[in-house]
């Protein structure tokens, strides 16, 4: 029967290198996004809620658009998947997998707990760790799925969130011509029955949340440049939306997908940079091809309608089909890396970062909320989209700076040894040794 001695951390040696940089790539990309959660109001969509929607504003919003909305998440959950396959096999299992299990599922208990400190007290709405432990517990259980049913389980998943999509749209778009219809009834001076009225109602409460007025603006601003107290308190309502409704309507198809995907790409070899270089290269070149064709369409339809929100409704009929493509050439244009030996020391950066992502990633929480909050610089919406990426490249030189300096001298991240003696239940060397 396997002992307690038999699970421990992942030492250096062991680490899986393209994995690390991979990981980094992500991580890095992830802020391109939620970038314009921490410093705008309602404009991580619709650019013409705040921050801009003309000019260089317009530009950044359609590259985010084509190349990173949602691929750098799904590298991010994919990774994730293939980590609960890493983990889980550092040891043999006893004959019940009890001692592997219980070590994972405390890994992600406090994992959990790690995500709502995060949400709720260090103020980052869009944060993932706490999705991240629910649907990890699921996908724990197909760890041992070969690479093919791991794909089509997470086809069948995407396709459900796709259908839910196309529903909502429709739902959407019957609203709207009911509301519409009631309206021209009221303004000819008619009375309108109780089902007519609802649906002006209805539809006044979705542009609410989608559109952003400028007086609202106003207001949102104002309360995030109050003092950390009250800033708690205006998003808590906000925060818990996310970790709930968010959370099992959007998220859980979106990362369970994912993280079946990644351990079906660390299984087949794709992850380890095990596979061909021409493999690799048709990853790159029909990932890319097919991916920000699909984007392309996406957002110029979006553009064409003037950021309507039926246009944006519209365009996630085929959102997981185009970032899936362009995933796949994020990933095959890394892994071409790895494999080129060009540029040793980015990449030795990168894997450092990918080591450090959990201390990297509430590192660009802390930073990005001091910048914008009230308890700091109160810069919230005073900058322009594209200014916002200022932030961006300053936080990138930071951490590819300092987490190889760091890794030098210590074998984790200090978030990383918090999680590895928590997990453990047992103080972890920190620093190398010779």
């Amino acid at each position: 029967m396997t002992t307690q001695e038999n699970i421990k951390p992942t030492h250096l040696r062991e680490r899986i290198n393209s994995v690390d940089v991979i990981r980094g790539v992500a991580l890095l990309g992830i802020l391109l996004m939620n970038i314009t959660g921490f410093g705008l109001y309602k404009a991580y969509m619709d650019p013409t809620n705040a921050g801009g929607a003309t000019g260089w504003n317009l530009n950044v919003w359609w590259v985010t658009n084509l190349f990173f909305e949602g691929t750098m998440r799904a590298m991010f959950s994919m990774l994730f998947g293939a980590g609960i396959i890493l983990f889980t096999s550092k040891a043999i299992e006893s004959s019940n997998g009890v001692t592997v299990t219980d070590a994972f599922f405390r890994r992600l208990g406090w994992m959990l707990i790690f995500g709502i400190i995060h949400c709720y007290l260090l103020l980052w709405s869009g944060e993932i760790l706490y999705a991240y432990a629910i649907v990890g517990m699921i996908a724990f259980n197909f760890r041992h799925w070969v690479p093919k049913n791991l794909i089509i389980g997470s086809v069948i998943l995407l396709c459900l969130s796709s259908f839910w999509s196309i529903k909502d749209y429709y739902s959407l778009k019957s609203l709207a011509t009911s509301a519409a219809t009631a309206m021209e009834k009221k303004d000819k001076g008619l009375i309108l029955s109780k089902e007519e009225t609802a649906s002006i109602g209805k539809l006044e409460e979705k542009v609410k949340e989608n559109k952003a007025k400028p007086e609202e603006v106003d207001e949102e601003n104002a309360a995030m440049y109050k003092d950390y107290f009250s800033i708690v308190l205006h998003k808590g309502p906000e925060n818990q939306w996310m970790q709930t409704t968010f959370l099992y309507r959007y998220n859980f198809f979106d990362v369970l997908a994912m993280m079946l995907m990644g351990m079906a790409f660390l299984r087949n070899g794709i992850l380890r940079a095990e596979r061909s270089n021409r493999f690799y290269l048709l990853m790159m070149v029909i990932g890319y091809a097919l991916g920000l064709t699909i984007n392309y369409l996406e957002t110029s339809y979006i553009v064409a309608h003037n950021f309507d929100m039926l246009a944006f409704s519209r365009s996630f009929f085929t959102y997981d089909l185009g970032r899936i493509f362009t995933t796949c050439g994020h990933i095959g244009t890394v892994m071409l890396f790895i494999k080129s030996g060009w540029l040793v020391f980015l990449k030795k950066s990168l894997a450092a970062v990918g080591q450090m992502a959990l201390t990297n990633y509430i590192m660009h929480t802390i930073i990005c909320n001091t910048i914008f909050l009230g308890f700091g610089f109160a810069m919230f919406g005073k900058l322009q989209r594209y200014e916002l990426y200022y932030v961006v490249g300053g936080i990138w030189l930071f951490q590819l700076v300092v987490s190889p300096i760091w890794l030098r001298y210590y074998r984790f991240g200090p978030l990383e040894w918090v999680w590895r003696s928590l997990t453990y239940w047992e103080r972890q060397s920190m620093k190398k040794t010779a």
